[in-house]
């Protein structure tokens, strides 16, 4: 049956090796000479071996000399695992994944993880950005710690935190005939022109626009190449507000004022688990700070 050693005596046992005393250990352990001499006695009882010499000089006997790196070892690779654990406790270290729709990690994430990177040099962050759908994919299937997206579908394994609403607009070129409709744009203004139909669009299902759906003919998810086709005129679409490209000076955003339609942005987690230290301290800085942008 293997001993159980505990780490005080240890210390203890190495301290007197290195000070070669044992009033001197003592002293700078701040114990008692007879406790800390009672504490080696237990750990030569454990091992079954003498690892001082009898007499009046503190020396090793052979079996200490052999013990006595071991040890070293031994607690040194344990302070080592107490140091990191307390810092991931403190959230000073750490490993977090999130995923997240495009929109959110381009326009929101970048001056919100530039702070919080600032204040945790040590954690390490991994996103993904991908569709509402993939984003809760990857969450389900325990390849993230949470999302920031809409809800995909309805799941009762995910808990979806709303934190922000971004309004639904047209996007179209500046040179576009509705451009003149400003604010008041109703969707039946829409009617006349093509539809290029994006992963967002599914945001007009159940309202008054829903027949604009039915009648695209053209549904592109890239953004890249959703937006290089309304640069070229191709047709219109409908974005969230953030999903629209800021510093593009061919388009614009024109808020659809009927019906109005809004995409709910919120933190999703898997139900009843835990998130680790460091995942939780990142998810309530973006929870708080993004519902105060």
């Amino acid at each position: 049956m293997l001993p159980e050693l505990k780490i005080t005596q240890l210390r203890y046992f190495v301290l007197v090796a290195q000070l070669k005393s044992f009033h001197g250990a003592a002293k700078q352990a701040y114990r008692t000479q007879p406790a800390l001499s009672l504490a080696v006695r237990e750990l030569e009882q454990k091992l079954g071996q003498a690892l001082f010499e009898k007499g009046g000089k503190t020396e090793l006997t052979p079996f200490g000399e052999h013990c006595l790196p071991l040890f070293q070892d031994l607690l040194a690779h344990h302070d080592r695992i107490a140091s990191e654990v307390s810092l991931l406790a403190r959230h000073e270290i750490g490993q977090v994944s999130i995923a997240t729709v495009p929109s959110v990690a381009s326009r929101l994430l970048p001056r919100l993880l530039a702070q919080f990177v600032s204040e945790h040099p040590k954690i390490q962050i991994s996103i993904q950005d991908g569709n509402a759908d993939s984003v809760q994919q990857l969450l389900v299937q325990g390849q993230v710690d949470f999302g920031i997206s809409s809800v995909w579908m309805p799941d009762d394994n995910i808990d979806f935190l709303p934190i922000l609403s971004d309004r639904v607009g047209v996007v179209c070129r500046k040179d576009h005939p509705l451009v003149a409709a400003g604010e008041q744009l109703h969707w039946s203004s829409l009617q006349a022109y093509p539809l290029v139909r994006n992963g967002t669009s599914r945001l007009l299902e159940g309202t008054q626009a829903h027949e604009l759906l039915q009648s695209s003919l053209l549904f592109v998810s890239n953004m890249i190449s959703l937006i290089a086709m309304l640069e070229e005129g191709i047709g219109i679409t409908t974005l969230p507000s953030l999903a629209f490209p800021l510093g593009n000076d061919q388009l614009v955003f024109l808020p659809l004022a009927e019906p109005k339609v809004e995409r709910q942005i919120g933190i999703l987690c898997r139900k009843n688990r835990s998130l680790s230290p460091a995942a939780a301290e990142l998810m309530e800085f973006l929870r708080v700070n993004i519902q105060s942008s």
